[in-house]
C-alpha cells in the first residue's frame, strides 16, 4: 500500500491539561486545556474537540466520494460531529460518537444511505470500528 499522506503532531507538557499542540508545518498550532465539564478551564481545545473536528471534515469527503459513485448530486453538505468521553465505574475512559450530516439534494432514505456508505469508506470510521459506538444520525436538508 502506497502512503498518500503522513500528519506529524507534537504534542509537549501536561498533554490534555495544558499541553502544546504543533504540526510539523506550523499549520496547526495550539494549547490544550481540560474542558470546564472536567473541572479545567475550558480555555483551550481539547482531544475529543480536535478528534471530531477531523473526524467530521474526513466524513464528508467520504460522503461527497458515495454520492459521486452512485451519480448523486450533493446540494450541501454540513456535519456535526460529537464525540463524547465518558467513564465507567472501574475508572476506565473511552469514546462514543455521534455524526450527524446534513445533505441537500436528496430526500431522506438517501441521505441515510450516503452515510452509511461514507462510514464504510471514510478513514476515521474505519480506524473505530468496533472500538467505540458510533450513532449515525443523516438528515436531508430541506
Amino acid at each position: 500500500m502506497a502512503v498518500s499522506y503522513t500528519a506529524v503532531v507534537d504534542v509537549d507538557g501536561e498533554g490534555r491539561n495544558g499541553g502544546h499542540v504543533r504540526s510539523s508545518d506550523g499549520l496547526l498550532e495550539t494549547r490544550l486545556a481540560l474542558p470546564k465539564e472536567l473541572g479545567g478551564a475550558g480555555t483551550a481545545t481539547n482531544p475529543e474537540q480536535l478528534l471530531a473536528a477531523g473526524w467530521a471534515a474526513c466524513f464528508l469527503g467520504a460522503l461527497r466520494r458515495a454520492a459521486t459513485t452512485r451519480g448523486v448530486r450533493l446540494t450541501s453538505t454540513a456535519i456535526t460531529a460529537e464525540v463524547t468521553l465518558t467513564h465507567g465505574e472501574d475508572g476506565e475512559f473511552s469514546l462514543s460518537a455521534v455524526l450527524s450530516p446534513v445533505l441537500g439534494g436528496v430526500d431522506q432514505a438517501t441521505a441515510e444511505e450516503l452515510a452509511r456508505a461514507a462510514h464504510q469508506i471514510c478513514p476515521y470510521s474505519k480506524a473505530t470500528r468496533d472500538n467505540i459506538p458510533v450513532v449515525l444520525n443523516a438528515t436531508a436538508a430541506a
